[in-house]
């Protein structure tokens, strides 16, 4: 598919701090990740620990913790991983879904999408 970059606003958890910035969409990754420093400036602070499969094979443990993240007009709470300062900021595939957001490979954009619920039926959903 290639990656693209995307603007990606991230805020702490009360809203008092935030900050623009751009990001490479990243569907083979589960969690947006951001470096550690720029979290921690935003007060966003670590609420636990998972294990990650690298793309090179190898495993990690890495911190995890929650933060708004707004696409447009469209903000929600997500998962963000701690990454390594001098990393990447990534958008993961939890992040975009939350925002109801897919993917367009040929024109490198993302797109609004429309959610599955398979088992809506048996929930009353749609009356």
């Amino acid at each position: 598919m290639g990656t693209f970059s995307w603007p990606l606003r991230i805020a702490s958890m009360d809203g008092q701090n935030a900050r623009d910035l751009t990001a490479t969409v990243d569907t083979g990754a589960a969690y947006t990740t951001l470096p550690e420093n720029l979290l921690r400036e935003l007060g966003v602070e670590p609420t636990g620990k998972r294990r990650f499969l690298l793309a090179d094979g190898r495993r990690t443990e890495m911190d995890y913790g929650q933060a708004w993240a707004t696409i447009g007009d469209e903000s929600i709470v997500t998962i963000v991983v701690f990454g390594r300062d001098d990393g990447p900021a990534l958008l993961g595939a939890y992040t975009l879904e939350g925002l109801s957001l897919a993917v367009d490979p040929v024109e490198q954009k993302l797109i609004p999408t429309q959610l599955i619920m398979y088992l809506a039926a048996l929930y009353g959903a749609g009356k």
